[in-house]
């Protein structure tokens, strides 16, 4: 191939001249050592910068899943505290009503008693009552009857009153006896 250029032929657009060969290749090199010394560390720098961000982005990303996971079981503990608290209150709340159900029981038993005595009570004030009435009325149908049957007044007080006394007490003997 040397033989073939020194012989002058045409040149061989795959070979190129020497002197280009230099020209190009000291281009190539300045512009090589240009981008190396100003191009190369932007990319360099901003490859770093998403480098960190992915990085760091990973990072926020756990530190905020852990922290999601922490508040996570904040909640649950405190919901589970307030079901307990709610389940105690609750419990409460039924003792009380026990409670309350059972006062009211007692003091309704206790105003019934207190019902049914007052009743026993005016009962038998009302019996004693009816009682002296009557003792008093049948006391004077017999005064009057025994008036007439003696033939005499028995309007004397003293009289009237041991007569009468005197007639019941017979009849309570007679009422007595007969049960």
């Amino acid at each position: 191939m040397i033989a073939f250029l020194a012989e002058g032929g045409a040149q061989n657009p795959l070979i190129p001249d020497t002197t280009e060969l230099i020209v190009g290749l000291l281009c190539f090199f300045i512009v090589f050592g240009v981008l190396g010394k100003k191009l190369l560390p932007n990319i360099q720098k901003t490859l770093e910068e998403r480098r960190d961000a992915i990085e760091g982005g990973l990072e926020r990303a756990e530190k905020a899943q852990e922290d999601a996971t922490r508040t996570l079981e904040q909640y649950k503990a405190q919901l589970a505290e307030a079901r307990h608290e709610a389940n105690r209150l609750r419990q409460e709340a039924q003792e009380q009503g026990a409670t309350l159900i059972a006062e009211m029981r007692s003091e309704g038993q206790r105003q019934r008693e207190e019902i049914v005595s007052a009743g026993h009570a005016q009962i038998e004030s009302d019996r004693r009552q009816a009682a002296q009435t009557l003792r008093q009325d049948v006391g004077q149908l017999a005064t009057e009857l025994a008036g007439k049957l003696v033939g005499e007044s028995l309007e004397d007080h003293a009289r009237q009153s041991r007569v009468i006394d005197r007639f019941l007490d017979e009849l309570e003997e007679k009422a007595e006896a007969a049960r």
